[in-house]
């Protein structure tokens, strides 16, 4: 595409010119007064019918796509006039006000293609509301209940189009009960081995840690669990863990390094459970993975079990999962369900990132407040209606705008697998 500019004494003459180089179906961009007559900057019509059908073509793009591509499309546009000059008085290359022009027209161009954009899906939206009524309220209960938009929208796609709301709420936690992997009550007690509670500073390891054992020592006795801990950071941090082995009556040993640890592992081999109670860091701490070494590298086989706070946001629960997962998780445990508003951000995670969810706990008494996880009733309790006075509920215009720009995201990482109902 080239913006052509044309001179002339005269508007009649300037659009003469227009019309001998570029024909009758020019389009004018602009005509202005300047210093030896009138000037007019013009597009040849089958550039523009060249520029349209590109822009149809594009596929859609995130605007953080479309704000990445924008530059390299402003270069090539602008290469592209680059031209020897005529007899006519027309510049060998674009001047500035040429390029200038240029990038306007390419930012008007990205503005309406980003105005139809949204005006699609929000038509789009509107059809599918007056469409499914009910299904817009199934929609809008998961998102109440702390479930990701991404999740809401994979369960919608299973729904029946002849089921009412009370159905399709009903089909909805058959679905989520059906992919909330849960584990057999206790089993990890009954089938003992070596395992380390992992997690984020602050998560409840080394409580949870002293509720296991409690149950290990009520099912198999003292004598039969061991406790480690590699907390040699925190003030104060295996003391705590110490006070709940002598109260249990279990050994508690630290670890300092890998050799130390495969060094105590051999010595408790005979054990029928050894807890590890490991260093609370970020998830983007570096240390993280010399932590996962030393429990990979010490010749036992230790299961890693990842605790997930309740209280956390969905994306903070992401991005631990993926700083764990990629070294291997056994299960998870959901701690601090006395302190969420909703346990719907924790199970969306387990569910879309197919972990094992085997206890949850709700307090700080050991052991009392470790639970063993049971898909049906956890979700049912948290289908509750989220207060009209919360300054998180959505009003019915907010909700329309916030779902008319999601509602068509194909978000292809974590995309859950949703079995059907009466399938396992």
């Amino acid at each position: 595409m080239r913006v052509r500019r044309f001179l002339a004494e005269t508007s009649r003459e300037a659009l003469r010119k227009v019309k001998e180089e570029l024909g009758a179906d020019a389009v004018i961009l602009s005509n202005k007064q300047v210093e030896g007559g009138i000037e007019i900057m013009a597009l040849a019509s089958e550039d523009i019918s060249t520029l349209a059908n590109d822009t149809q073509a594009a596929p859609p793009v995130s605007s953080a796509d479309r704000k990445a591509k924008a530059p390299a499309l402003s270069e090539a546009m602008l290469a592209a006039k680059t031209a020897p000059s005529s007899s006519n008085g027309e510049t060998a290359g674009p001047s500035r006000s040429e390029e200038a022009l240029s990038m306007n027209i390419i930012q008007e161009i990205q503005a309406m293609r980003q105005i139809l954009e949204d005006q699609l899906t929000t038509v789009t939206w509107d059809n599918f509301s007056r469409k499914n009524p009910d299904g817009v309220r199934v929609l809008r209960t998961l998102l109440n209940a702390g479930f990701s938009p991404l999740l809401a929208r994979h369960l919608l796609e299973k729904l029946p189009a002849d089921h009412d709301f009370e159905q399709s709420l009903k089909k909805t936690l058959t679905l989520l009960t059906l992919n909330l992997r849960t584990a057999v009550s206790d089993e990890i007690i009954e089938q003992g081995g070596v395992y380390a509670l992992i997690g984020p500073t602050g998560v409840g390891k080394t409580t949870t840690t002293a509720k296991l054992a409690a149950r290990c020592v009520i099912r198999h006795g003292a004598d039969k669990v061991a406790l480690l801990t590699t907390d040699s950071y925190r003030i104060g941090g295996h003391e705590q863990l110490r006070i709940y082995g002598k109260l249990l009556g279990v050994p508690v040993r630290s670890i300092k390094d890998v050799d130390d640890l495969q060094l105590i592992l051999h010595e408790l081999r005979g054990k029928h459970m050894v807890l590890i109670d490991t260093v609370g860091m970020s998830q983007r701490d570096q240390m993280l993975t010399e932590q996962i070494a030393m429990l990979s590298q010490c010749g036992t086989e230790v299961r890693h079990l990842l605790l997930l706070n309740a209280t956390s946001n969905g994306n903070t629960l992401d991005e631990v999962i993926s700083a764990y997962q990629r070294h291997g998780i056994y299960g998870c445990i959901i701690t601090k369900i006395d302190e969420a508003t909703s346990l719907g951000i924790a199970l969306d995670a387990a569910i879309r990132r197919k972990l094992v969810l085997h206890y949850v706990t709700n307090g700080q008494k050991v052991p009392e407040d470790l639970h063993a996880a049971n898909s049906r009733y956890l979700l049912h309790r948290i289908f509750r209606s989220t207060s009209r006075n919360s300054p998180f509920a959505l009003q019915d215009s907010e909700f329309a705008i916030v779902m008319a720009s999601s509602f068509l995201d194909q978000a292809e990482d974590a995309q859950p697998a949703c079995a059907e109902a009466g399938h396992g």
